[in-house]
Order: structure tokens, then C-alpha cells, then sequence
């Protein structure tokens, strides 16, 4: 019989050349630890399983499978944590990993080259930034300056229901909330910006006044989707999906238009502002650092600045102030609980101030619950790992999408008893708790990149203390 030795060596090297990957795979480079993870189908991976709200869809995925979550989106990785303690690993141990933003259609269209602070990528551009946040926008002393202008739109809104009211006589008039918290938040927005209002104090609360204030609505959250399926499947931006990237065109160019129209009317009105020693309005301060180093503080910057304030300073605090309000005449224990802080800290002879709100543990208890059941962002805005790093004993990928689930972080009866009612007394027992209520209370994230805007926030809401 004759024998083919040189085909016996050829598989001969096939099989030694298989095991020695084998082993290297096995014992030299160990398997990832992945975290729990559902069956995931070729090409859309995981996203047959999204049902509803996304943050829903998600809560009941980790219910399953546990807080900390891996899925697959189409070509993307995602980390979902609903835990305080896997939040504080990410926002602790691995802050700096997770610093960064995905790669997005909508930060591609919306952020003026990534000049957005929530866009912006970790490092000098972003500092600078929030820097400038932190210093013009939201420091004691401009919350103390603005102070007044809250005040005084507060004042506004009252007489504006107390005049709706007296129109309809002994007959009462149904009131829609929402126009009226857009309409003071934009009005301070606007004026802490350019110091001109949104809507003039006769027209609010008419038609005129409310088609300004949705026009406007409409131009700053329009299209606004932080990630869509275009991002999971690049593939559907070829075919058009759902006219979504004309969409985003289309939003964009209306709001360049619309902050080129702020920043020209505002040049014409003030002339030369590096002469105004005065500098009142952010536009200002922004214009006369224009000046200084015009490279850097470009029309494209200056305008990243301003969308931020609208984005982040208006819609999430508005809705907040509805959904206290709703709450509070929903429990009556409560509202008159706040009712009588509220009257014996002042009387009934004038509205609360700003400094009054130290002295308001109760108010603070309203405001805390409201944030825990709705919080302004259910899931908060994705982080991103530039490197591989460990969450909850796992091995996390780099180029890994992090959300963090904080709606059911708020609602997860382990942290919290009768997690779904509304109890603001639950947060008398918890003042003393440290970081965050232990990272299980995270309405405005955590870490470096947390929001800035939480002082003003809280501020802006004032609107709780009209009785």
C-alpha cells in the first residue's frame, strides 16, 4: 500500500496548528468575563427585545439577568447598570474611563463639531467649558445675581394666574401647567442670556405668548434623540430610515438659524460690548472672551454654549415643576404639609426668597421625590469607555456604551421601601447620608461629568413656592 507521507503532514500541522490556538486562546488569553446577557440575534443583536421606553424595556431586562447588563445593538456594545454600587464603580474607580461620549449621529449633526459641553470629549476643550459653565453660569455669585430675575418672573407668573382666574369670575378656569412652567423657565433662560424675555409679561399665558414659547420649544428639541437606530445600524442611513437624517438637517438648520438670529440682534443692539465694564448677560461675558481670543471663542462655540443652557436648563425643569405640582394635588397630606412649612417660616405676607430655602427641609423632601419618581433624564446620557475596565467583577470592553438606568435605580424596592409611592418624608431619615444617598438618589449623574446645573436647577424651582 502506498502511503502519502506529504499529506499526512500536511494535516498533521493543520491539527497541531488548531490546538496551539486553542491553548493560546484558552490559557494564554483567557476568555473576557462578560456580564449577563441575553440571546442575541445575527446582525440587530439584542434589539428585538425593546418593546417600549427604552428605560422600561431595559428595567425589565435587568430584572432578569441582573443590574449589570451587556447587550448588543447592532455593531455597538452596551453596558447597563441599575445598581448604586455598579453606578459607583463607574463613576468612581472608573470615571475617567468612562469620561467620554459615544460616537452619535445626533452629536455629529447638533454639536457644532463637538463644541457642546454633553457632546464634548473628554479633555482641554471640555474643561474650558465647564469651566465657563461653572464660573459665568452657575457659580454662588451668578445664582445670587440671577436671583432677582427669578423673583421677578415668579411675580409675573402669579399675577397672570390671578388675572386668568378673575376673568372667569366664581366660575374657575382650568389651567394647563406646562404652558405656564415653559413659560417662566425660557423667560429666565433667555434673560440670563441676552436679558430680553422670551414672551413680554402681557403676553403670557395667551395664544400669542404660548405659540412663541412652542416655537421656540419646537427649534431647540426638535430631532433631538441622543441615539437612534441609525446608530446601531449604520447600514439604515443609506436607505433613508424613517427620513430621520433629513430630519436632523432639517432641525439643525432651523436652530443655527435661530441662535444666528440671537447673537446678530444682540450684536446690533450693544454695539461694541468689550466697552461695557458691566458685562450683565452671559452674551456678554461670552462676546468680550470673543474678542480676547477669537480663535477659541468662535461664533460655532459661542453658539454650543447657548444650546446647552436651552437644552439642558429649560424642558428637564419645566417638567420637573409639573410633576411636583401633579404630585402634590394628588396628596393632600403632602401639599399641606409643605403648606404650613412654608407659612410658618414667612407667613402669608410675601413669597419665599432664595434664602429662605435652608430653612425648608420639607420643600427639599418634595423636590428630592419628585426628581426620584421622574427623574429629568430616565436613562442618563451615555458615557463612553476608551479603555477595557471591570464593573461589578466583570470584564467591560472598551469602545463599550455605558446607561445608566436612573428611573429604576429610584424605583428599585431593595433601596427603597413602597418604592413606587409618593413619600417625600422618606428623605427626613436620609439627610445625613453622604455621596449621593449612596449612589441609589443620582437624578443629575455622578463623577466628573455630572451636571453642573444642579444649583440652578433647584432654583429655578421656585415655581413650588406659589401658594
Amino acid at each position: 500500500m502506498e502511503i502519502n507521507l506529504n499529506s499526512n503532514y500536511h494535516y498533521l500541522a493543520i491539527i497541531l496548528f488548531s490546538v496551539n490556538i486553542f491553548l493560546m486562546k484558552h490559557f494564554f488569553y483567557p476568555r473576557k468575563r462578560l456580564p449577563p446577557s441575553p440571546l442575541s440575534l445575527p446582525l440587530i443583536g439584542h434589539l428585538y427585545l425593546i418593546k417600549n421606553s427604552l428605560h422600561q424595556s431595559l428595567n425589565s431586562l435587568s430584572t432578569k439577568y441582573g443590574p449589570v447588563l451587556y447587550l448588543r445593538f447592532g455593531c455597538r456594545n452596551l453596558l447597563v447598570v441599575s445598581s448604586p454600587s455598579a453606578v459607583e464603580e463607574c463613576f468612581t474607580k472608573n470615571d475617567i474611563v468612562f469620561a467620554n461620549r459615544p460616537p452619535t449621529m445626533a452629536g455629529d449633526k447638533f454639536s457644532f463639531n463637538y463644541k457642546v459641553s454633553i457632546w464634548a470629549n473628554y479633555g482641554y476643550l471640555w474643561r474650558v467649558l465647564r469651566r465657563l459653565t461653572v464660573n459665568e453660569i452657575v457659580s454662588s455669585n451668578s445664582l445670587q445675581k440671577s436671583s432677582a430675575l427669578r423673583i421677578e418672573e415668579i411675580g409675573i407668573v402669579i399675577r397672570g394666574l390671578f388675572k386668568e382666574s378673575k376673568a372667569n369670575g366664581s366660575s374657575g378656569a382650568k389651567v394647563y401647567l406646562g404652558s405656564w412652567a415653559n413659560t417662566y423657565v425660557f423667560n429666565v433662560m433667555m434673560r440670563i442670556i441676552t436679558g430680553e424675555r422670551c414672551v413680554n409679561e402681557e403676553d403670557i399665558g395667551t395664544e400669542k405668548g404660548k405659540q412663541i414659547i412652542e416655537e421656540i420649544r419646537t427649534v431647540i428639541f426638535a430631532a433631538m434623540l441622543i441615539l437612534n437606530a441609525c446608530d446601531f445600524l449604520p447600514i439604515l442611513k443609506w436607505f433613508g430610515y424613517k427620513g430621520i437624517e433629513k430630519s436632523m438637517d432639517s432641525a439643525h438648520k432651523k436652530r443655527n438659524e435661530f441662535l444666528n438670529s440671537l447673537l446678530g440682534e444682540f450684536r446690533q443692539k450693544k454695539g461694541n460690548i468689550s466697552t461695557n465694564r458691566n458685562r450683565d448677560t452671559l452674551v456678554e461675558t461670552l462676546f468680550s472672551l470673543q474678542e480676547s481670543e477669537p480663535e477659541f471663542y468662535t461664533d460655532d462655540l459661542i453658539k454650543g454654549v447657548l444650546l446647552s443652557l436651552f437644552s439642558g436648563g429649560t424642558e428637564t425643569t419645566s417638567m420637573t415643576i409639573q410633576w411636583a405640582m401633579r404630585l402634590l394635588l394628588a396628596h393632600p397630606e403632602a401639599f399641606h404639609k409643605l403648606r404650613g412649612e412654608i407659612d410658618s417660616e414667612v407667613g402669608n405676607k410675601r413669597l419665599l426668597n432664595e434664602s429662605d430655602l435652608g430653612k425648608l427641609p420639607y420643600l427639599h423632601c418634595v423636590i428630592n421625590e419628585t426628581l426620584r419618581l421622574y427623574p429629568p433624564v430616565p436613562l442618563l446620557f451615555p458615557h463612553y469607555s476608551l479603555e477595557d475596565c471591570t464593573v461589578g467583577g466583570y470584564d467591560i470592553p472598551k469602545h463599550t456604551i455605558l446607561a445608566v438606568n436612573t428611573w429604576a435605580i429610584h424605583r428599585d424596592p431593595k433601596s427603597w421601601d413602597e418604592s413606587g409611592k409618593f413619600k417625600p418624608e422618606r428623605f427626613e431619615a436620609m439627610e445625613g447620608e453622604k455621596e449621593g444617598f449612596n449612589y441609589k438618589f443620582v437624578p443629575f449623574c455622578k463623577g466628573r461629568r455630572a451636571c453642573p446645573g444642579v444649583a440652578m436647577a433647584i432654583a429655578q424651582f421656585h415655581w413650588l413656592w406659589v401658594r
